[in-house]
């Protein structure tokens, strides 16, 4: 009896044993991070963009620039991909809404003592 090799892209077969709710649980949870995950790496060069401003601006470290992303997203309670977003559409001419500028503002000066 020969066996030919499964196909990559073929589905796996099914389990002989049921799913039980804890494993339906786990399933979903891994689902809802892998998501969150992707949602991640779609956001993170502008992230990175607005990091390299700011630490051009500062000067100051990756680390530092961060907490001031942190710091301006929840201060003006928003996401802080959002708030990397504005930041750098700023190098396009848009400018910051006031709540943000003041933010960055506060969030460089209080790194900088």
């Amino acid at each position: 009896m020969t066996t030919q090799p499964r196909d990559q892209d073929a589905p796996c077969p099914p389990s002989a044993a049921p799913v039980g709710d804890e494993s339906a649980t786990e399933l979903q949870q891994l689902r809802t991070e892998v998501a969150q995950l992707r949602e991640a790496l779609l956001h993170r060069p502008v992230i990175d963009q607005a990091r390299g401003m700011i630490m051009a601006l500062g000067p100051c470290t990756p680390g530092e620039a961060w907490k001031v992303l942190v710091t301006v997203s929840q201060h003006n309670n928003v996401k802080l991909r959002c708030v990397a977003e504005q930041l750098v559409a700023t190098a396009s001419g848009h400018p910051l809404p006031p709540t943000m500028r003041r933010a960055f503002g506060h969030a460089l000066r209080s790194r900088r003592r």
